[in-house]
């Protein structure tokens, strides 16, 4: 059973509190509920206590499907990040989850504003040994212990953003304990295909990201050599039917490969250019109504 949710993204910028300050956690949950989804990633607003979020989300039929976990495996020391994962899958079997998301954080450009896409640094083959043992740990923790799947999001301006490299990923992963966060507007705007993407990995995806990619933008981006925060403010991204992605050929390979899970859409935008109720509830109807979710 395929299960819609939504990221708060689209609401407040974790990497950019500038963009959706004014609004308040409860409007952003009350908008997601209103708009038809069940379920929600987290938000730098959400209350930290498990037992007052679940409270706000219980009344409006939503529940916690995923949330982002910075890994630091090149940067820190496995026991570290190990004490900060394991307080986060506490966290989330308050709403029984079933993922646990995030990508590597260490020595990656995709927070810092003025630093081009371009600039990206190239992980050594120990940082690669570094993330995938260190996945490997944890990905069993996870299920071991907390019945969760650890899975992993390649992301733009980290060391897994193209297709080769998540490839290499889940190679040097096992495939019981690090399953893959598929998510086709990073993989567009890296200039891969999605399509290709999505078909390659679909039997190891285990958590989806959708969002639509805006091409003029994109191309904007490489041409002026713009930071990912940048694009993201610019409005690279937006629901899905809203941009220039082939989203009816993602809906398509999903479908057929009988995907059991959710489906987050995950738009960031700037609120103010884009109203997030209206932006939620138009790539809601779409999910529904043209691609058949």
């Amino acid at each position: 059973m395929i299960q819609l949710g939504i990221a708060p993204i689209g609401w407040t910028n974790d990497d950019m509190p500038e963009l959706g300050k004014d609004i308040t956690f409860e409007q952003c949950i009350s908008e997601m509920a209103l708009a038809g989804y069940t379920g929600c990633e987290v938000g730098n607003k959400y209350p930290e206590d498990p037992s007052v979020l679940k409270k706000h989300l219980d009344i409006r039929g939503l529940t916690i499907c995923n949330q982002w976990f910075s890994y630091q495996l090149t940067t820190q020391s496995y026991e570290q990040v190990k004490q900060g994962f394991i307080k986060q899958l506490n966290f989330l079997k308050h709403f029984n989850s079933k993922i646990v998301g995030g990508a590597e954080c260490g020595n990656t450009i995709h927070g810092e504003y003025n630093t081009a896409i371009t600039q990206r640094k190239k992980a050594s083959d120990e940082d690669w040994k570094k993330l995938t043992n260190g996945l490997n740990e944890l990905g069993k923790i996870a299920l071991n212990d907390f019945g969760m799947h650890l899975s992993y999001h390649h992301h733009m301006g980290t060391m897994v953003q193209t297709i080769d490299e998540t490839e290499r990923l889940l190679n040097e992963t096992k495939e019981k304990y690090v399953q893959l966060n598929y998510d086709c507007g990073h993989f567009d705007f890296a200039n891969e295909d999605p399509v290709e993407a999505l078909q390659k990995f679909i039997s190891r995806t285990a958590h989806i990201h959708f969002k639509d990619v805006r091409k003029n933008i994109k191309e904007q981006v490489y041409k002026e050599n713009l930071s990912f925060l940048q694009a993201v403010k610019l409005g690279i991204y937006t629901v899905p039917g809203d941009g220039n992605l082939d989203m009816q050929a993602l809906a398509k390979i999903i479908h057929e490969n009988q995907y059991k899970g959710w489906i987050v859409v995950e738009a960031e935008q700037d609120p103010a250019k884009a109203n997030p109720f209206e932006y939620a509830q138009k790539g809601y109807q779409f999910m529904k109504d043209i691609l058949k979710f």
